[in-house]
């Protein structure tokens, strides 16, 4: 396994948030997002075996554990380490945005799935008809993984200004989210999208959703790795 770094902080987002978590983020990704704040996960990293990894987890003393990335779906063995570690008693909370099946994921684990919006992945290229074009609908999902969602899992839309909002809420709406997973996650990006507008939007339209802040950035800021 590549893993770019570990650490022990909070967990910052969903309905964890807030609570001691042990983080193990892992190297590479299959997407770039515009406004990813996790960049040093691409490449940056160092070869680990599972045993290390629940070492390390295992001296934490918390049995809450956050497995991201990059994009920790690219490990062809994390599906074998999350089995382990449900085995030992962890709450496992899986990152991902969702593009990769996830059919492999164990039962037990907490999945967060990321869903890309168009303003995670326009480019000043792209055409203005982005949002429906094949392209996209071919990139940032993978909607499959839609049939596998469980009530304990979570959804998240990282939104970059009202026509994400749009298009999260009428997602939302369609494929009834809200009534399938125990939280649907709005996150307005940071900075650049402000969250008094964001709730003044999820108010006027009686959203299913909740609003989700980072509060490790309210915290260390936004330059700040391992926390």
């Amino acid at each position: 396994m590549r893993v770019n770094e570990k650490f022990l902080s909070v967990q910052g987002e969903g309905l964890d948030a807030g609570r001691l978590c042990a983080f193990v983020r892992f190297t590479a990704c299959n997407i770039r997002c515009g406004y990813c704040d996790t960049e040093y996960a691409f490449y940056e990293g160092a070869d680990a075996s599972q045993d290390e990894v629940v070492a390390w987890l295992e001296q934490t003393g918390v049995r809450l554990c956050c497995l991201t990335g990059g994009e920790p779906m690219l490990q062809p063995d994390l599906p074998e380490l999350m089995e382990r570690l449900l085995g030992l008693g962890y709450r496992v909370l899986l990152e991902t945005n969702g593009v990769i099946p996830l059919g492999r994921v164990p039962e037990g684990v907490v999945r967060i799935v990321d869903v890309k919006t168009p303003g995670a992945l326009r480019r000043p290229e792209s055409p203005p008809d982005f949002a429906t074009s094949r392209r996209f609908l071919k990139s940032h999902f993978h909607y499959p993984n839609l049939a596998l969602l469980r009530p304990h899992d979570e959804v998240k839309f990282v939104l970059c200004d009202r026509a994400d909002y749009d298009w999260a809420r009428h997602f939302v709406a369609e494929h009834g989210l809200a009534e399938r997973v125990q939280a649907v996650l709005f996150s307005p990006i940071h900075p650049g999208l402000d969250p008094a507008e964001l709730v003044a939007w999820m108010r006027e339209d009686r959203v299913p959703a909740r609003l989700n802040l980072q509060i490790h950035k309210v915290i260390w800021g936004t330059e700040v790795h391992g926390v």
